[in-house]
């Protein structure tokens, strides 16, 4: 394994959720932190600043990138969180709804990496970790927007591993089934008390394995990080 003390990291979509377990996973691994969320929370964490943004605006985001490598003096990881989703047969899906998922999930993700990639390069390597889903690697009835924006934001990673192979940068994508969250039970898809929820993944998980992709021997690279729960069906 390889230590995390003392690094610093990037993280968008923070102030709950897997953003939230992500920055406290990390935090306990002796991570210094840039959280960024609308709401500009610090979550309580020591060495960590918060910053209020909104990935849809490059402006927004490169302030609050530079706040965190103004307190910390640089950057080695970038976790690239936020996300909307909204569930629905396609034909019922306003187009408001695809506009808002294209600008935060793929114009977010376009914007957090162009304003922290010249800070992992300007230390000579680093980690692009982009939360994606499942439904970046499949396709799912009644998410055809969402599935849209998730294999748009997969491409993107794999891409970005490419242009960046012998920067010392590894880009990979977290891929997790339903989780748990406020997020996970979407608009629509899932309703409190069914049973299926019950045996749903935490963020935890998720977080769990943001911090073995990150830990991994410099040598390789996870390329794809994949997993669901014991219980969620199997999508082929």
């Amino acid at each position: 394994m390889t230590s995390l003390s003392g690094k610093v990291a990037f993280i968008t979509g923070a102030s709950g959720g897997i953003g939230a377990a992500v920055a406290h996973a990390l935090a306990a691994e002796g991570v210094r932190l840039g959280v960024a969320s609308r709401s500009g929370t610090e979550l309580g964490l020591p060495d960590c600043v918060g910053t209020a943004c909104d990935v849809r605006d490059l402006a927004q985001v490169e302030a609050a990138v530079a706040a965190t490598t103004d307190r910390f003096g640089g950057l080695d990881i970038v976790v690239a969180n936020a996300g909307v989703g909204s569930w629905g047969p396609f034909e019922s899906t306003p187009v408001a709804d695809l506009d808002e998922m294209v600008d935060v999930n793929v114009r977010g993700l376009f914007h957090t990496v162009r304003a922290t990639l010249p800070h992992l390069k300007a230390r000579g390597a680093g980690d692009v970790i982009t939360v994606a889903s499942e439904a970046g690697r499949r396709g799912l009835p009644d998410e055809a927007a969402y599935v849209a924006t998730k294999f748009a934001s997969v491409g993107f990673t794999r891409s970005l591993d490419h242009e960046l192979r012998g920067s010392g940068i590894r880009c990979t994508n977290i891929c997790p089934g339903g989780v748990a969250t406020g997020f996970g039970m979407g608009r629509g898809l899932r309703t409190p008390g069914m049973p299926e929820l019950a045996d749903m993944m935490r963020p935890e998980d998720v977080a769990e394995m943001v911090v073995f992709a990150l830990t991994r021997p410099r040598h390789y690279r996870l390329l794809e990080v994949a997993f669901r729960s014991m219980t969620e069906q199997s999508w082929g």
